[in-house]
């Protein structure tokens, strides 16, 4: 595993509010690269950033079909940002990470963010794309978009490496598996599977500052598996990088207590706030409003001890 890097060098960061807690944004000398300006106002947050899920599909494991037509897509979007959203991801083919999802094209995908991705840009905060595939990030960068979020890792599409370090882009790197395998050691393989990762970014060219990393809750894991990596997050604090974690109506939260997506919001603020205290700096959530009051109040009382 590599070293920590200047991303854990603590620099203080202005107050938002006299009762939040500030956290530490990176410190920057001539020698590296400066963050990408999109990535630079996500990480200086006095709490951490959310961002907000915009997903444009028919199929996806919580809100499939609810945002197909560009006009309900857009709503979400103001929605999504009226309620404190600092990012709203957008993705156009199902990822679920429980199987089950259909398998798209990329100009099937490429079709589905044309009439919605551009108004989205012209909100005005910064929009990740949720794709696997180098030719839509490639359309959707385009478009507008700031971050590219791959939810295999740089270890998918051969392409994606090399277009997101030609773009000079944030690269969000998700931990991901073909299927979940109870018996092995989840936070090696986690481990493991982010080595390669940065070996392949560092191969492109892509600037390790723009990377974050994403545990993949959910995705190629047991339920176990999902508590034991939200647990142990603070491990991967030893590769220097950001974190992302989406825990948000995940169904590990239902073998605590049986409860169908929509009604899993305890349970994902939850998750949330503990990723939010082993260090997470972006946290990805369909319920915007609930999860940035939770974050809020929790670095309040935080600020009062």
């Amino acid at each position: 595993m590599r070293g920590a890097r200047y991303l854990d060098s603590h620099v203080a960061t202005a107050q938002i509010d006299r009762m939040i807690a500030t956290r530490s944004i990176p410190a920057r000398d001539a020698a590296i690269p400066a963050l990408h300006p999109a990535l630079q106002a996500l990480l200086c947050r006095p709490i951490p950033a959310v961002m907000g899920v915009l997903n444009i599909t028919p199929d996806s494991f919580s809100d499939g079909g609810q945002f197909l037509a560009p006009e309900q897509a857009l709503a979400r979007a103001k929605r999504l940002l009226a309620a404190g959203a600092d990012i709203i991801d957008v993705g156009a083919e199902s990822t679920r990470p429980y199987g089950g999802a259909s398998p798209v094209t990329d100009d099937e995908e490429i079709s589905r963010l044309k009439p919605i991705l551009r108004d989205v840009v012209k909100l005005g905060i910064p929009v990740s794309i949720d794709s696997m595939k180098a030719k839509v990030v490639a359309f959707a960068l385009d478009a507008g978009a700031a971050i590219a979020n791959d939810v295999w890792g740089l270890q998918r599409d051969p392409d994606m490496a090399r277009l997101v370090a030609a773009r000079h882009v944030p690269v969000i790197v998700m931990h991901n598996r073909d299927m979940a395998d109870p018996a092995i050691d989840i936070i090696k393989d986690m481990s493991d599977f982010f080595a390669r990762s940065l070996d392949i970014a560092a191969k492109a060219g892509i600037a390790e500052a723009n990377i974050v990393l994403d545990p993949g809750i959910g995705f190629g894991k047991t339920a176990e598996q999902s508590m034991t990596a939200l647990a142990r997050l603070d491990h991967f604090k030893s590769f220097g990088l950001p974190i992302l974690v989406g825990a948000s109506r995940k169904r590990f939260i239902a073998t605590v207590g049986p409860a169908e997506p929509e009604e899993r919001l305890g349970g994902s603020i939850a998750a949330h706030l503990i990723a939010a205290q082993r260090g997470a700096a972006i946290i990805r959530a369909h319920d915007v409003a609930e999860t940035v009051q939770a974050l809020r109040l929790a670095a309040a009382i935080e600020d009062k001890r």
